[in-house]
């Protein structure tokens, strides 16, 4: 099935898909992130793994004039990466609904799945955006 959006260049597909491989580095552990001892992949960056791989996704779609904002995700990380394992962020998009795109997640690490759930995006102008963006600095 193929949506058309205002907010979008090109038709964007249900089943869209896109996956991003990224090597555990020791920046992104639990560890890092002030939970002592724990030196594997931490779960806000997972959260941000699939951030990246939802925008991937969106971006060759969007009008350049149009921003994808993350809304909801729901994320059960499951099992432990250690630094150094190539980790894979699968998303694919399995629902819009105007501006809302939501998407199916999925991680593994070069063993087995560690992470699943779903992510939302919301698809606004730009200058929209800005603009609340000033509404609330003022």
């Amino acid at each position: 099935m193929r949506v058309f959006h205002p907010r979008m260049s090109a038709k964007l597909d249900i089943g869209r898909s896109h996956s991003l491989q990224t090597r555990v580095e020791e920046w992104m552990t639990a560890e890092k992130a002030g939970n002592k001892g724990v030196d594997v992949l931490s779960t806000s960056m997972l959260v941000q793994l699939v951030e990246n791989a939802a925008i991937a996704c969106l971006e060759p779609m969007l009008g350049s004039e149009t921003v994808s904002l993350g809304t909801h995700i729901d994320l059960e990380h499951h099992k432990p990466v250690p630094v150094g394992f190539i980790v894979r962020t699968e998303v694919e998009v399995v629902m819009v609904d105007g501006p809302r795109v939501s998407f199916a997640v999925a991680v593994f690490d070069e063993q087995e799945a560690v992470a699943e759930g779903t992510h939302e995006r919301y698809l606004i102008d730009r200058s929209k955006f800005l603009a609340k963006l000033e509404e609330k600095l003022a």
